[in-house]
């Protein structure tokens, strides 16, 4: 799958390098393929705004045709995740809004889960302190979570009068921590401890605050190294197959995979292995 016969007006449509992109809701960098998304309003415990989620819809969508980001991280300013939506921002503007406008919204906070879902680069939330409301959807839509024995992971959409189904919750939520544990975090509201996350399987593992953030780049970094366009396809099966019978889903693994095997990057480790050496992967 090589780039060297390709038509220069078919990559010129499909690949977007994003490490020029410039954020304005919220901190943007690229550093050797690492993608580094900081919610900074910590003052405020970085809460989410319409126009940061937006942006942040926006951001993931574009991220399907980037080449130079190959993971991404979420992180927040301050020692805290997010505290979800602003009560200032939101939350008071919506209760002002008719059906037609609350619609608009939920279902643009909802394509940020599914721009997220959709975009081939894997995604490390790094999670301290606060992470409430939509800040624990946009964690939990991720698809690695480092936490600290300090955050507080809540769905507490009940706690302001609302259904615990939101942005993807009742969906994404019971497949990380399973049925029951879901159930009760999304009728209760309540906190979710850093070290019972971990038990739960919400967070892969826990570290300590001052080193989450390098820890998050350092996992992404190390996912960059391996076969990006096989790294893709796994992400898409995982979210595809909720949808398929077991037999659908080993179909449709066996076409992926065949698809996977064309590429130079299957060539290359297995040269490697030949030569008894760590194989080199481009992405292609």
């Amino acid at each position: 799958m090589s780039d060297d016969h390709t038509d220069p007006r078919l990559l010129a449509g499909n690949r977007r390098p994003m490490a020029g992109y410039q954020a304005t809701h919220f901190l943007w960098t690229v550093e050797q393929g690492v993608a580094t998304i900081t919610l900074n309003r910590p003052e405020r415990k970085n809460p989410l705004t319409f126009d940061s989620y937006a942006e942040l819809r926006d951001l993931f969508h574009r991220l399907k045709w980037a080449d130079d980001v190959k993971a991404v991280v979420v992180a927040g300013a301050g020692g805290n995740f997010s505290s979800g939506g602003d009560v200032h921002d939101i939350i008071g503007p919506l209760v002002r809004l008719k059906a037609p406008e609350l619609l608009m919204f939920t279902r643009m906070t909802g394509e940020l889960v599914k721009t997220m879902r959709a975009c081939p680069q894997p995604i490390v939330a790094a999670v301290d302190g606060v992470c409430a409301g939509a800040g624990a959807i946009v964690a939990m839509a991720s698809d690695l979570r480092l936490g600290t024995a300090r955050s507080k992971t809540a769905f507490l959409f009940n706690r302001v009068g609302l259904a615990g189904c939101d942005m993807g919750a009742c969906a994404i939520l019971p497949r990380i921590v399973g049925q029951g544990r879901a159930s009760e975090l999304l009728y209760t509201g309540r906190s979710l401890g850093g070290e019972e996350g971990e038990r739960w399987g919400f967070f892969n593992r826990l570290c300590e605050p001052e080193a989450l953030l390098a820890d998050a780049q350092a996992l992404a970094a190390q996912l960059t190294q391996g076969p990006s366009f096989a790294n893709g396809i796994t992400k898409t099966m995982l979210h595809q197959e909720w949808a398929m019978t077991i037999e659908q889903a080993i179909e449709a693994e066996a076409q992926a995979q065949a698809l996977c095997m064309l590429t130079q990057d299957f060539t290359r480790a297995y040269e490697a292995f030949v030569a008894r050496r760590q194989p080199v992967f481009e992405g292609n």
